[in-house]
């Protein structure tokens, strides 16, 4: 069980994305030393804005590659590649799905943040456990993440194949209940980001993905 995250996210200067992109395939070999990084995916938001979504046994292994090299390389190329520092945003995680091979790249993704009523954290906490069960069974799933964000939000993020995976999800089960819950548990509306998977390491498994 994984229980630690981190969110980075970046704004490319204009016209360096395709840098960018090279940039973050560039650090998947990095990654793949890191036996303590259980997984890591490198994504587009859309729009200029990148960003690197990880996850770790706990706060040592989160530690360990804070203070590695690609971190290192990302403050190195800061100025170079982006408006402004990457920001870097802790998370805990509070379920996960990690398939035990992942012999298929996964291009797209989703990130889904959603601010909770004051008082009902304990019951979102438990519909993230319960969606987790329920993800379990989506074999076009790759990988799902439930988490709990530093500012009072939670989330959920997750990977898979192509499109047409990611419609599947969104149709399902998971969403369904959401929806059910909306009114009783959030303050708002959800935010939903549609991502662009770059390049992934899941468990001893990793993937470049180069769009032309």
């Amino acid at each position: 069980m994984n229980t630690r995250g981190l969110l980075v996210r970046m704004h490319a200067r204009p016209g360096k994305e395709h840098a960018v992109e090279e940039f973050l395939r560039s650090a998947l070999p990095l990654i793949v030393d890191e036996p303590q990084t259980s997984a890591w995916f490198a994504v587009r938001f859309g729009r200029g804005e990148y960003g690197i979504f990880d996850v770790f046994p706990d706060d040592a292994a989160r530690d360990a590659h804070l203070s590695g090299p690609v971190r290192a390389a990302l403050e190195e190329r800061s100025s170079e590649l982006f408006e402004g520092a990457p920001r870097i945003e802790k998370l805990d995680v509070l379920a996960d799905k990690l398939p035990v091979a992942s012999s298929v790249p996964d291009t797209r993704g989703l990130l889904l943040t959603f601010k909770v009523k004051p008082g009902h954290e304990p019951e979102m906490e438990d519909f993230i456990r319960f969606a987790n069960e329920a993800v379990n069974d989506e074999h076009t799933t790759t990988a799902w993440f439930g988490i709990r964000m530093r500012d009072g939000e939670y989330g959920i993020f997750d990977v898979f194949p192509g499109n047409e995976e990611r419609f599947l999800h969104l149709v399902g089960h998971v969403p369904r209940e959401l929806a059910k819950q909306a009114f009783t548990l959030l303050a708002a509306m959800p935010e939903i980001e549609m991502l662009n998977v770059q390049a992934e390491k899941i468990g001893q498994d990793a993937h470049q993905i180069v769009r032309h």
